[in-house]
């Protein structure tokens, strides 16, 4: 086990130095505190020898670079040579949100940060977990603030976590703030299981159809094909072509099948990119009843997140521009960064949300104006999101209203034209006997 030399200062202010084995420089940390002692600087015994050693950061202190071609931390390069890096490794959802709501318990009740860090790693239960928070903890130990600890693991902390967390630190009320995250999660699953539920049927009812479709034109229609080639007679225009379509999936369905997969992943790269993620959701915005749900959708996170922060204490602009990341669409984004320099200028809020009204209809924006002329932005903002969130509701009940009946006709429709094209041959052999 690595040797430690440290130095820190106990309550009374008294210096005390002295050496310590530990698992690592956060266990060390650790080690230091449940003694009572505030570590200044902790140096692993031999780092200088072999050339890769340095003192440990200073709390309060700017985080030190990392060495050339070396790892950020002494702590991770234990972890990346038995786990997976930060750009690989997913936590559950779950355990974010229990993350998130005992931190800012832990907070609240007056523990500091890295004790509360602490004891959540110790309580991981998942070896994953436990490797991201004891990493989260080592580099917050370190020197490094808890937004930028998060920053190094993007597959768990969203950008929009990491921008909140940062804000909270910044005003000095971070376990406010995390309580908000906590709220704001779990509203925006309910908010996405809803929209999930709503597209559960019309999918099942899309596939089904899809599915009949492919039996009548691989083994339905081949089998009425041998007959009509034997009757050889001209075969009516619909059922030629719809022969031919049936021809065309039997011998070539694999063919077909295989450029659709391709053109699924071009599609999927294609809108990964800056061009085709606007173009996908410009069109998506623009469509009837999908887009209206799409912008209402928008609405709905960007005003309980700017409400949350700035009912926190942080500043319009900073709050604005981590709302704006809570959209989800750069479309929208790119709205309310117009918006964001309207409000450094000077403008009022409204003033300057009211060139969306995709976004932002005029109603939302009278709203506003009221709010901040009264001094109640935050309370409105948060009672919009409400109010909102049971209009999207209600918006994706009728979508789905509307979808249902839509997709039973079109597979009515098409199933309908193949029934019809296939008998339209025996009406004319009907004929010629008669």
């Amino acid at each position: 086990m690595p040797l430690f030399t440290y130095r820190a200062v106990d309550r009374a202010g008294k210096s005390a130095t002295g050496t310590m084995t530990a698992e690592n420089k956060g266990s060390a940390f650790d080690q230091l505190a449940a003694r009572g002692l505030s570590p200044i600087a902790v140096e692993e015994q031999g780092a200088k020898a072999n050339g890769n050693g340095r003192m440990s950061r200073m709390f309060g202190n700017a985080p030190a670079a990392a060495p050339t071609g070396g790892s950020r931390q002494d702590g991770f390069e234990k972890a990346a040579a038995v786990g997976p890096t930060p750009a690989a490794t997913k936590v559950s959802q779950a355990a974010i949100e229990s993350f998130t709501r005992e931190m800012a318990n832990l907070l609240a009740a007056g523990l500091p940060l890295s004790r509360a860090l602490s004891l959540l790693k110790r309580e991981a239960s998942q070896q994953s977990v436990k490797r991201v928070w004891s990493q989260i903890h080592d580099d917050v130990v370190g020197g490094e603030a808890l937004a930028d600890a998060m920053a190094h693991w993007p597959r768990v902390f969203s950008t929009v976590y990491v921008a909140m967390v940062r804000a909270g630190e910044q005003g000095g009320f971070l376990h406010v703030v995390l309580q908000q995250i906590a709220d704001f999660r779990v509203r925006e699953a309910d908010l996405k299981g809803k929209v999930k539920a709503a597209l559960i049927y019309p999918l099942v009812l899309a596939c089904v159809a899809v599915g009949v479709l492919a039996f009548l034109l691989t083994f339905f229609i081949p089998k009425f094909s041998g007959i009509f080639a034997e009757f050889g007679a001209d075969l009516p225009l619909l059922t030629r072509i719809i022969v031919a379509a049936s021809v065309m999936v039997t011998k070539y369905g694999l063919f077909v099948l295989i450029a659709l997969v391709f053109g699924g992943i071009a599609l999927k790269r294609y809108s990964a990119t800056e061009n085709g993620r606007r173009f996908l959701e410009r069109t998506m915005l623009k469509t009837p009843a999908l887009g209206r749900v799409m912008a209402r959708f928008g609405l709905v996170r960007f005003s309980r997140m700017l409400g949350t922060l700035v009912g926190s204490g942080v500043p319009l602009v900073s709050a604005l521009r981590t709302a704006k990341e809570a959209l989800g669409n750069q479309t929208l984004a790119d709205t309310v960064a117009h918006a964001i320099d309207e409000v450094q200028r000077g403008a009022p809020l409204s003033r300057s949300l009211a060139v969306s009204p995709i976004l932002f209809p005029p109603s939302v924006v009278e709203m506003v104006a009221i709010a901040e002329e009264t001094g109640r932005l935050d309370k409105e903002l948060l009672r919009l999101s409400i109010s909102y969130e049971s209009d999207l509701d209600r918006q994706l009940r009728m979508l789905v209203s509307l979808a249902e009946p839509l997709i039973l006709i079109i597979m009515a429709g098409v199933i309908g034209t193949v029934v019809v094209g296939m008998i339209l041959p025996v009406f004319m052999m009907q004929d010629l006997v008669k």
